[in-house]
């Protein structure tokens, strides 16, 4: 698989005296926040990534206005890699009936549209494929993010590993059967296919914060006793097959995230010894970079937030698995980022709230880190000038 080329060098270094001194003596320019970042054939111009945040703004699925300026305005505000939300791969896979939808043809026309924008603007465009599992079926936040329950009310049958609700008192989800194992797997490839076809460069399975891939990796939530429930090679294998499934479709140029919950936060569940387990396995069928989250399988778990406190779970997946990773969680000065990549913690700074305070939040890093802000060219010239 490809190398992180920033990091790697495998070749041995002289010893004194050689001839090749004056190449080790060289000095070896850092990477930092700014630098750009090839994986397999996508280069990235920096190191900032938009974080996927769900807008819960669409009807029936479809992308709209709202998130073509919501993504596009990122693009050219210098962010290298702008990733669309949660995008469901089956109606029943949403958050919400106002969740992001790739289940059928009609979703491809206004995904690619933002494709398009974003790669206009000098960034690289992905999408995230989700199922929400038991945590579908819901209203949106601002709305009280209740379970709907009715069919009248907008609401729909609720599946997961096992029949066990998220909250008390939720609907009891529907644990799956071998037929329904494979109809995910399925939806995750014909999903993926509609990805590509609208242009995203970049792919991401959502296998945390709790939805259906996460709710089968922990103990917590999957009581199963077939092959897909019990040791821990069981409970990874719906993850490692839609990984496998994935990969062989998509073109060896483009590359291939996975969102993991580094740990549940709970004792008995999911942890960061099982992800580093995982990591090495989603590396040998092909997949380029984790981006490290954590928490969100359980309702009540003590989480220690704090600047950048998943940062070291990021760091253990890099080293021990040998895996580019992306750090999320509370990064929200450039000069944070910055420490996160000189400091080989990770090879990406995925942002998240902090993009929606600022959406030129890049090049704001650009004018901080190095002095020099890379305004979108409409912008630049007047903006420069008032400047002088």
């Amino acid at each position: 698989m490809p190398a992180d080329n920033a990091h790697q060098d495998d070749s041995p270094s002289p010893s004194h005296g050689s001839i090749a001194d004056a190449d080790h003596d060289r000095e070896i320019p850092e990477i930092d926040l700014l630098s750009p970042l090839s994986i397999r054939g996508v280069t990235l111009r920096n190191r900032i990534v938009m974080s996927p945040m769900c807008q819960y703004s669409s009807e029936d699925g479809l992308a709209n206005d709202w998130h073509l300026v919501h993504l596009g305005s990122r693009a050219a505000g210098g962010t290298a890699l702008v990733m669309v939300e949660a995008t469901a791969v089956t109606p029943e896979g949403r958050i919400s009936p106002a969740d992001m939808g790739i289940w059928g043809e009609q979703h491809v026309e206004p995904l690619a549209r933002i494709a398009r924008f974003v790669k206009g603007q000098g960034a690289v465009a992905a999408i995230q494929l989700a199922h929400a599992g038991r945590k579908a079926s819901c209203e949106p936040p601002w709305k009280g993010g209740a379970s709907i329950t009715s069919p009248e009310a907008g609401g729909w049958t609720v599946v997961g590993p096992s029949p066990i609700p998220f909250h008390d008192g939720d609907p009891v989800p529907q644990a799956l059967d071998q037929l329904g194992i494979e109809g995910i797997i399925d939806a995750f490839e014909a999903a993926c296919r509609r990805a590509l076809e609208a242009g995203f460069e970049v792919i991401e399975i959502h296998a945390a914060h709790g939805y259906l891939l996460h709710e089968f990796l922990s103990p917590l939530s999957n009581l199963r006793t077939d092959s897909y429930g019990g040791s821990l090679e069981n409970r990874m294998r719906l993850v490692l097959r839609v990984a496998e499934r994935l990969r062989g479709i998509m073109p060896d140029a483009l590359p291939l995230f996975v969102r993991i919950s580094a740990t549940d936060w709970v004792e008995g569940g999911w942890d960061i010894e099982q992800s580093i387990a995982l990591s090495r396995l989603l590396k040998g069928l092909g997949v380029d970079l984790i981006d490290v989250s954590s928490g969100a399988l359980v309702p009540k778990a003590t989480i220690p937030v704090s600047k950048g406190y998943q940062v070291p779970f990021a760091r253990r997946i890099k080293d021990e698995a040998g895996i580019m990773t992306g750090a999320v969680g509370l990064i929200t000065e450039p000069g944070h980022a910055n420490e996160i990549i000189t400091a080989g913690d990770a090879d990406l700074a995925f942002i998240g709230r902090e993009l929606l305070r600022e959406p030129y939040w890049a090049i704001k890093a650009q004018h901080d880190l190095d002095g020099e802000p890379s305004w979108p060219i409409p912008y630049g010239y007047a903006v420069q000038r008032r400047a002088k």
